[in-house]
């Protein structure tokens, strides 16, 4: 109950007047989740499970899409007013989550919630609820009836939380700096270098903005007695646009694929249905992200890709050395992220125009050479930051006898840094007011 009600008291800082939607939330979750319950027909469990689907997502369309929907009517029809909608915090996340409770009860993966305060808790609950990852009631369940707390909990909780926010005030808002200046410029300003860092820089400024949250959000989660899955695993290693989706966001590309991906065939399908299943998918990924023709754009890109892969050059690319490999996931990637940061499609033709010889600034100009040097640190770390090191060093300790000194200097060493980065980031964050948050406008 404590953490029910804090809970609801964080989130009311997003805007108390929007805390009966999540209320709505979590209200008809519990009625579905109740009513699928005992031994009623097939039937009309499929009616209950498709009501409450139905009204999550128009919940979900409201709130975040009507806007949109009727700003293009109105180019269409001028008489078609424009609803201007306030879009609540992470509505998409916890709506995401409602549905799932009640989709794997309908599918008896998961039992009935009969607590109407345990299921707000699980949907409310502060680390995760406005910017994930997805937490599935089933990961959970179990520790929200019989959690226990623990110093090592706590502490490697507390030691993760930290890390998060050096992630997010000391990297992500430096590239944010780059990438916001770049982004912002008129394209004759724009050399091929500062156009190529520009989007290096958001590329980097994402990663570290989302996955310090979700490492936030773990390790917060952690300290309570919480263990939520991980949410990254170093996308930036990839050798393929499939396995960077295997390592980015997982909460998300799973939820679509077990939610609805398999549901539509999956794999079992024949190929034409197969690519019909991966652009609905991908159509509506890209559109969860946003509200724009962009992140539908976005969202097909990922869906080409990924067919080219699986049908097309598969072959080609797995005999490709290593090194080559990661290139081409890289570059694909790094457009990706264009399509992603660009506020209009005019933007990203000009930005791949730019990128790749189009541009009239030349191949070079002073402002690279500022940011490169400027930031040449927060480079540095970043790409430092991106690879494996920590896994490797985490196996490297965990293969270390217990006794002896190098277990004593990695266990403080550890501690040292965490709390040496968390006061670094307090005083960043008290010093400057740019704080720019992606993942809040989801």
């Amino acid at each position: 109950m404590i953490l029910l009600a804090f809970s609801l008291f964080f989130y009311s800082f997003g805007g108390w007047r929007l805390m009966p939607i999540i209320l709505a939330s979590i209200s008809m979750n519990y009625v579905a989740g109740r009513l699928l319950a005992g031994q009623r027909p097939e039937k009309t469990r499929k009616v209950i499970v498709g009501v409450a689907v139905a009204a999550n997502l128009a919940l979900l369309f409201v709130f975040k899409y009507l806007g949109f929907v009727t700003e293009n009517l109105h180019y269409l029809f001028p008489v078609v007013p424009v609803q201007e909608i306030v879009l609540p915090i992470g509505i998409s996340f916890y709506t995401f989550q409602g549905m799932s409770y009640t989709i794997d009860v309908f599918w008896r993966k998961a039992k009935v919630e009969r607590n109407l305060f345990r299921l707000a808790l699980y949907i409310a609950l502060f680390p995760q609820l406005v910017a994930g990852p997805i937490v599935r009631y089933t990961t959970v369940a179990e520790e929200l009836r019989f959690r226990r707390e623990s110093w090592e909990d706590f502490e490697a909780g507390a030691m993760r939380f930290l890390f998060g926010l050096a992630k997010k005030i000391l990297l992500a808002n430096q590239f944010a700096q780059i990438a916001d200046t770049v982004f912002a410029q008129s394209p004759d300003q724009i050399s091929l270098s500062l156009a190529w860092l520009g989007v290096i820089a958001y590329t980097m400024q994402i990663y570290f903005d989302f996955s310090g949250y979700s490492d936030m959000a773990i390790g917060i989660g952690r300290m309570f007695g919480f263990h939520f899955l991980e949410n990254f695993n170093y996308p930036y290693i990839s050798r393929s646009v499939t396995e960077f989706w295997r390592r980015w966001h997982i909460s998300l590309s799973s939820w679509f694929r077990d939610y609805l991906y398999i549901p539509l065939g999956g794999n079992r399908v024949s190929r034409g249905k197969q690519i019909r299943n991966l652009l609905i998918v991908w159509g509506l990924t890209g559109f969860w992200h946003g509200a724009a023709w962009t992140f539908l754009l976005w969202g097909l890109y990922y869906a080409l890709l990924l067919m080219g892969e699986r049908y097309v050059w598969k072959g080609l690319l797995e005999r490709l050395p290593r090194v080559i490999q990661h290139v081409y996931a890289l570059v694909l990637i790094l457009i990706g992220w264009l399509i992603f940061r660009a506020v209009d499609v005019n933007q990203i033709i000009t930005f791949l125009s730019l990128m790749f010889g189009g541009g009239t600034a030349g191949l070079w100009n002073d402002q690279t050479t500022y940011f490169l040097l400027e930031f040449r640190w927060e480079l540095l770390v970043g790409v430092l930051a991106s690879l494996p090191i920590k896994r490797y060093l985490e196996e490297k300790e965990g293969s270390m006898e217990e006794t002896g000194l190098m277990p004593v200097l990695f266990r403080w060493g550890k501690v040292v840094l965490a709390l040496g980065l968390g006061g670094l980031s307090v005083l960043s964050l008290a010093s400057t007011g740019y704080n720019p948050f992606i993942y809040f406008q989801f």
